[in-house]
């Protein structure tokens, strides 16, 4: 099996210019640094990878391009939430889905606030110019729930005058049709960007539709040189079924679901310093039927929640001296959230299984200070310090330190030593019979050493970690406590090989041992694929292989194998039209992610592009 994934590839025809300017980044560091000069592990995908196979969501994408990094799946088209939902974000064997994992938009969190967890639905293609993952804890710069990593969605801008409008239309299997339009403006010291997207689907068990509408709005600014603001708006609204798992169906079991994020912001750029000053507030409303498994006798009751993160993020970044950058930066967040019932013949307000009693936000305290050193032209140390102060369950203070070697210009060595941690989730706490109000935080110490080495038109990494945690939160007879530990080792290999203006090659390997192993983290995970662009035809082609995917665990413990092969065609009809076609588990694989949940056999879906 291996020697078929290593015959197979993934492409990405880019120009050296490009290679080069990916090297910046902005996670892992408040300011665009160099990730040469970084010691965490930071993949980027770029707009043009994202938009390649014509996926409305970026998970799809950033699931093949990530080494360690698995998304649960249980159907064509809508990850869903409550009973049977995917959308899960597992890096590493720490899961997104308990809140372990964060993602950010322009650097600001996005998660539930009463269950902590990301919201996969949200995370629309049409907003993105790039995304950021960081391989590793992420909490000295971005607090709880970064514990084991962050996934951040930068978003566009148009940065030359002009006007520019996409449409791009799709249909294809079990009455799937995908739909989104959008529209850039620049006019001097003004940038507009706004997109609109829908979509639909049947899927392929019944009573498992999806139907999702969701708009982007981002306006800027630059006032001169230096400063610039903008205020950018997303949103998006699902409605979603679920049949339930095959061993126990269920009918009626629908949800209705609101996602939005606002944002404002000031920056400066300056020579030797550089910052911003943003405020940020994502929100959700959620309405939900959990179903019965008898059709005759229909449910009573809806489960409703309301939640909302609101935030004040500062931060300035400094070069006091040659080869030195300091940033300091204060946080602030309330974390607001009520879940309840409601009569589904009167609407009235029912008794909920809850003791929030008043205690239905929280708020969140932290300063930071980053410190980075060229000791030389081939050395460079980095140390990061925060201290995190939450209403509920108090202070925590997150160090880190890394050193990066680079013993040739094309090369870096890496090691850094990072803690993670994570407060407990209102639903932990407050909601339902296992809460537990004297609960305290998950901590994970994260030890790394990488390699990267780029050789002309080769690159390839080598990551190998250890991590260990405790006080994780589990539930021992009906009750949630701190008593769970993970002990987490493995290996990550990428490379990528562009062969010239037609062909270029890459594959990413992940290797993982658990000692205590938890759901939806594969012990091998491979990608390979290749990618053709010939004059107006452009063929993306990508063989994924899991290995050891946990589905259960504990005395039931059951694991997948799975390899799926996809591709996607597209043609240059003309200067503004292009013709597209995707075809997804082409080897007609059967298979599940969610037990329960199969998941749908090969599929297909055809489109058109135009961009004037």
């Amino acid at each position: 099996m291996l020697a078929v994934i290593a015959a197979s590839i993934s492409v990405h025809s880019q120009t050296d210019s490009l290679q080069q300017l990916q090297e910046v980044v902005v996670t892992g560091t408040r300011s665009a640094t160099d990730v040469r000069h970084l010691p965490m592990t930071v993949n980027v995908i770029d707009r043009e990878t994202l938009t390649e196979q014509y996926q409305p969501n970026v998970l799809p994408t950033v699931i093949q391009q990530v080494p360690g990094l698995f998304i649960t799946s249980r159907s064509m088209m809508g990850y869903g939430v409550s009973s049977g939902a995917a959308g899960g974000i597992n890096l590493r064997g720490i899961t997104g889905g308990s809140g372990q994992l964060m993602v950010l938009i322009d650097g600001h969190p996005q998660y539930n606030g009463i269950y902590g967890h990301p919201i996969a639905d949200s995370y629309q293609t049409l907003m993105a110019e790039r995304v950021e993952i960081l391989r590793g804890p992420a909490s000295v710069l971005y607090g709880s729930n970064a514990m084991g990593g962050v996934l951040n969605i930068v978003t566009r801008s148009m940065h030359q005058d002009g006007v520019k409008t996409q449409v791009n239309v799709g249909a294809g299997s079990y009455g799937t049709i995908q739909a989104e339009a959008s529209n850039q403006v620049r006019m001097g010291k003004f940038s507009s960007t706004i997109a609109a997207q829908y979509g639909r689907t049947d899927n392929h068990r019944p009573r498992m539709g999806f139907e999702q509408y969701g708009g982007y709005l981002k306006l800027g600014y630059n006032f001169n040189n230096h400063w610039n603001a903008y205020v950018d708006a997303n949103i998006t609204h699902f409605n979603a079924s679920q049949p339930g798992s095959t061993s126990s169906p269920l009918y009626d079991a629908d949800q209705w679901i609101t996602r939005g994020m606002v944002s404002a912001a000031v920056e400066n750029h300056y020579n030797k310093t550089s910052g911003a000053v943003s405020l940020y507030t994502n929100f959700g409303r959620h309405k939900i039927d959990d179903g019965t498994a008898d059709a005759a006798n229909p449910t009573k009751r809806y489960f409703r929640s309301k939640d909302a993160l609101m935030g004040v993020s500062l931060y300035q970044s400094a070069q006091f001296f040659e080869g030195n950058r300091v940033t300091v930066g204060i946080d602030y967040q309330h974390i607001y959230g009520n879940a309840y019932y409601t009569s589904k013949e009167t609407g009235e307000i029912l008794d909920t299984p809850n003791k929030q009693s008043g205690k239905s936000y929280r708020n969140e305290i932290a300063g930071y200070v980053d410190f980075r050193q060229d000791i030389t032209s081939w050395l460079t140390i980095d140390a990061s310090i925060r201290l995190d102060h939450h209403s509920v369950t108090g202070t925590e203070w997150i160090p880190q330190g890394g050193i990066v070697i680079r013993p040739i210009d094309t090369a870096e060595l890496k090691a850094m030593v990072s803690k993670g941690f994570r407060n407990p989730t209102m639903r932990e706490m407050y909601l339902y019979p296992p809460s537990n109000e004297e609960l305290k935080p998950e901590r994970i110490m994260n030890y790394e050493l990488s390699w990267r080495h780029r050789l002309c038109a080769f690159s390839y990494g080598v990551n190998l970690f250890y991590l260990k945690g405790d006080n994780m939160i589990q539930t021992i007879e009906r009750k949630n406590v701190n008593t769970g530990e993970i002990e987490n080792y493995g290996a990550e290999i990428e490379a990528a090989y562009h062969i010239d203006d037609h062909w270029s090659l890459s594959t990413n390997h992940s290797f993982l041992h658990m000692k205590n192993p938890v759901i939806a983290a594969p012990q091998y995970k491979g990608f390979l694929g290749a990618n053709y662009h010939c004059f107006r035809w452009n063929i993306v082609t990508g063989l994924q292989y899991i290995n050891g995917l946990y589905t259960t665990v504990g005395d039931n413990e059951q694991k997948k194998n799975f390899l799926l092969l996809n591709a996607t065609v597209s043609y240059q009809v003309m200067k503004n039209l292009s013709l597209w076609a995707r075809g997804e588990n082409l080897l007609a694989q059967s298979y599940e992610i969610n037990l329960g949940y199969p998941m749908p056999r090969a599929t297909f879906m055809a489109g058109v592009q135009c961009n004037f």
